[in-house]
């Protein structure tokens, strides 16, 4: 989904070809769609298909990819909607024609010219990247250009996760760029972390010329090959004459369906050559139009799971990262549909954000550091309806034990990910906003009356009493946790955008930083990528300026892309990045003294830097906490600086991280902590 207005010049048109049941209502819902919206089509026609079915034919210009994309989203939850079909149109030939911030005449505009001006249309505003030999004509291209701008990373790796940071705080499709060889295999791992929390990336790599391939050249690498896993889709473009037809086409693939990375190899050459006439022609972006759009939802499948959540005396509701993918609309879908089943609700470590953590309906993050009540709702109910979440192992724990009296509805994007891990009694193949949207039309047009959920809520109440997350705060040297409880009750009023790299900081986060909305958490999940937090923060800093962006990081983590602080340096980006500092790999040690009878093999750093003086070598205010009487002078000092901030919080080294569902254990079976046994 794209905020930016279409560039003026690109003068894009959508055409929308609906396919709907033949009844009087319908096309008027579909009107008022359009005009709750406050979109005017340029023309609307209505034809008979056959006897039970109509065709809506209408034109639409002047609104943004945003707006349209709810456009489409509203009209697709319609329940006599049967098939939903749309293009745009891309005049890119007047573009190319009128250059910004150009003065080249049209023979010397290139291929690389081409690529960008396509981005640019695409609504992309900005491009993380390094370069090098293979890729120079893109770099020499961005130089002659205004509509894109590009930051500076340093690391091909970090360039993967700001584009993540960028993408998942915005609902934009991120855009990375990476040279040929080592360039582009240093974007193996943030593309395989895009792939595993499905979010929407397009890198484009340079690669060697085309008379090279295949002759060991220098910097050369099978990058298709090597990226095959790691990607949603990847190509190598070896014709000049679709140029930017393969630039669209790969832009839509990272969009369509589950979101994910989609990694585009441009030979020297082809970036080089001289764009021809057919390559300023219209962008035909509606390539992969059938993998953009859903079979519709089977009406029977949403009556049928209305009547067994009717039927629920303890149901449940578990969120996962599909509803934030969906945009702010499942959000406030799953809030109202929630609010009408009264029923508990609890989410993944990717899923937070997308249900307000305050509202009362809320009880938590589930899986191995989860809430106990989370934990043991989902083992409990006896319906539990699942919403853009994969049934992830650090969730169900051993499958054998996973909710077993409970009747399971599945709505996900990713039809192979429906009964791939638990059967389930419905699968819903469909959009999280355009499901929950049809759940609440049966759900209020059912006559059947809901059975009293108050014993199932004093149920909940009795796990609560656990205090799952209780512990004891140290006047002195503080406690981790207890530093990120403090931290997040200092910056919450702020609205922040928090990322993390990935160990016991990463879930003391996600236990103790409460979103009431999406976009605001950052984080890996499914890959627990370290080195993660400082190049997505990276990413929400460039897409928000005006935001409060901190990563939580450990000493450990924060040095695997620690050289991302120039990056900091050179933007004058105000991310703070707060080190809690045990001088330990936390997570690891923890493990190694639980499952390894406390050897704690290479899971101490013998050396690490001086934080401090190292934000200071490059130009930025560092801080430091020994104690916890320095912390809120700290913390004040922080947010009163305009520019990036690191500060080294100095923590107990032997903390745990609880609730902790051991490996191998039934998702019930948690071990709590020291004050709550």
């Amino acid at each position: 989904m794209l905020d930016t207005p279409v560039p003026a010049r690109s003068e894009t048109t959508f055409t929308l070809s609906i396919i709907l049941l033949n009844d009087s209502n319908t096309p008027l819902r579909i009107l008022d769609a359009y005009s709750a919206l406050g979109v005017l089509p340029d023309h609307v026609s209505l034809s008979r298909k056959n006897q039970s079915e109509l065709h809506m034919h209408s034109d639409i210009a002047g609104i943004t990819y945003a707006q349209f994309d709810r456009l489409l989203k509203r009209i697709k939850a319609l329940p006599a909607v049967l098939d939903v079909s749309h293009r745009a149109h891309y005049a890119s030939q007047k573009m190319l024609q009128q250059p910004t911030g150009m003065q080249a005449n049209q023979e010397e505009k290139t291929n690389a010219d081409v690529i960008l001006a396509t981005l640019a249309d695409l609504g992309v505003d900005t491009v993380f990247g390094y370069p090098g030999g293979a890729v120079l004509p893109l770099y020499d291209a961005l130089h002659r250009q205004t509509r894109i701008r590009h930051v500076l990373v340093r690391h091909e790796q970090a360039a993967v996760h700001a584009a993540e940071g960028y993408a998942r705080s915005t609902g934009k499709v991120g855009v990375c760029l990476a040279t040929s060889g080592p360039g582009a295999t240093n974007t193996i791992t943030g593309l395989t972390d895009a792939l595993m929390d499905s979010v929407p990336i397009l890198c484009l790599t340079g690669q060697v010329a085309q008379p090279l391939l295949g002759t060991d050249a220098f910097q050369e690498a099978n990058v298709v090959s090597l990226m095959r896993a790691a990607t949603k889709h990847n190509c190598l473009l070896t014709n000049a004459d679709y140029v930017a037809s393969s630039v669209s086409s790969c832009f839509s693939m990272a969009q369509a369906g589950r979101p994910g990375p989609v990694a585009l190899d441009i030979p020297k050459d082809i970036q080089s050559a001289q764009a021809t006439e057919q390559l300023a022609a219209p962008i035909p972006t509606a390539v992969l139009q059938r993998a953009r759009t859903l079979p519709p939802i089977q009406v029977k499948d949403i009556q049928a799971a209305v009547s067994l959540l009717k039927r629920a005396k303890k149901p449940v509701i578990y969120v996962g990262g599909g509803v934030i993918n969906s945009g702010h609309e499942a959000a406030d879908a799953l809030r109202t549909f929630a609010r009408l089943l009264r029923a508990p609700v609890t989410s993944t470590l990717m899923g937070l954000g997308a249900f307000p953590a305050n509202d009362p309906l809320f009880i938590g993050m589930l899986g191995m550091h989860g809430a106990y009540e989370a934990n043991r709702a989902l083992h409990e109910c006896d319906l539990m309806l699942n919403v853009g979440a994969r049934f992830d192992d650090r969730v169900t724990g051993n499958l054998e034990g996973f909710s077993p009296n409970s009747k399971k509805i599945h709505i996900d994007i990713d039809n192979s990910a429906i009964g791939k891990l638990v059967s389930v009694d419905i699968g819903i193949h469909a959009d999280a906003y355009s499901a929950l949207s049809q759940l609440i039309d049966s759900w209020n047009a059912s006559p059947r009356s809901q059975p009293p959920l108050d014993t199932w809520w004093e149920t909940i109440k009795g796990y609560q009493s656990q205090n799952c997350f209780a512990y004891k705060p140290n006047s002195r040297r503080m406690k981790p946790q207890q530093a990120i409880d403090r931290l997040w009750r200092r910056i919450a009023s702020h609205n922040p955008i928090i990322s993390t790299e990935v160990g016991q900081h990463q879930m003391w986060a996600a236990q103790f930083c409460r979103f009431d909305t999406p976009g605001r958490w950052l984080t890996s999940g499914g890959l627990g990528t370290m080195g993660y937090g400082l190049p997505a923060a990276i990413g929400a800093q460039t897409a928000h300026p005006d935001a409060l962006v901190i990563d939580i990081a450990g000493e450990a983590s924060i040095q695997m892309n620690i050289q991302e602080l120039a990056t900091l340096a050179q933007y004058s980006l105000p991310v703070k990045v707060f080190i809690v500092n045990n001088q330990r790999m936390g997570m690891v040690r923890q493990w190694q003294d639980m499952h390894f009878e406390g050897r704690r093999s290479q899971s101490y750093a013998e050396a690490l830097p001086d934080f401090v003086a190292l934000a200071n070598a490059y130009g930025m205010l560092g801080l430091r906490i020994n104690l916890e009487e320095e912390f809120d002078p700290v913390i004040s000092q922080m947010l009163e600086h305009n520019g990036p901030v690191v500060i080294e919080c100095m923590v107990e080294e032997d903390e745990n991280c609880f609730p902790m569902m051991p490996s191998g254990a039934n998702h019930n079976e948690m071990i709590l902590g020291k004050t709550n046994h």
